[in-house]
């Protein structure tokens, strides 16, 4: 097998964003279709909307730092645990070559030998695509975690505050602009942290 990483740095942050952002335009094409269904509705009140940057949120937000911290810890122990299956496969793989040199074993022999060190390679590979996938389904896991605590705690902060609507910003995303005045981030984010705080604090408790 080629000597290689098996798993790169683990980064959360641009997958959390791209969910959102993704959710954000499902949000839009419900919207829309809800309009057309409903186009008698009426807002009541007048049009109020806020707006946060993603980007910054989840640069700071304690629970994307937990969670990764976790994901990278997950990738070192898959990693190590490979390391230590493809080294012991490299060691017999020394033991027939050197065995081959030296004439230690018959032509036969050679020829069931490479047949298994083939199948273990093979097997070797599998296991790589397997804790790969492992690795990968643990990302989606915590990146729906992280996406559902920030809607879950917009849906209460807006119980106060009213907002018709509430954007995501990001560098590329669909909000070309937004006023500052509305710019809601570093309030919604000190209440994350705030509830996250908590939240650890009493499963630490327990």
């Amino acid at each position: 097998m080629k000597n290689s990483t098996l798993f790169a740095n683990v980064v959360l942050a641009v997958a959390v964003v791209g969910m959102l952002s993704s959710c954000k335009s499902k949000s839009n094409e419900t919207a829309v279709k809800n309009t057309e269904n409903i186009s008698n509705t009426q807002i009541s009140g007048s049009f109020t909307a806020a707006w946060v940057n993603i980007d910054t949120l989840i640069s700071k937000y304690d629970m994307y730092f937990d969670l990764q911290k976790k994901l990278e810890e997950k990738g070192r122990q898959l990693e190590a645990e490979f390391n230590s299956k493809s080294n012991e496969f490299k060691r017999q793989v020394n033991d027939y070559q050197n065995n081959v040199q030296k004439g230690l074993i018959t032509r036969s022999e050679a020829q069931k030998v490479e047949q298994e060190l083939a199948t273990k390679e093979q097997e070797l590979y599998r296991v790589q695509d397997e804790y790969r996938a492992e690795l990968a389904d643990e990302q989606q896991v915590k990146l729906r975690q992280i996406h559902k605590s920030i809607t879950d705690y917009l849906v209460e902060y807006n119980k106060t505050k009213g907002y018709h609507m509430i954007f995501s910003n990001t560098f590329g995303g669909q909000l070309l602009y937004g006023h500052p005045t509305l710019d809601i981030t570093k309030e919604v984010l000190k209440g994350l942290n705030e509830n996250y705080a908590s939240e650890r604090n009493s499963s630490n408790n327990k």
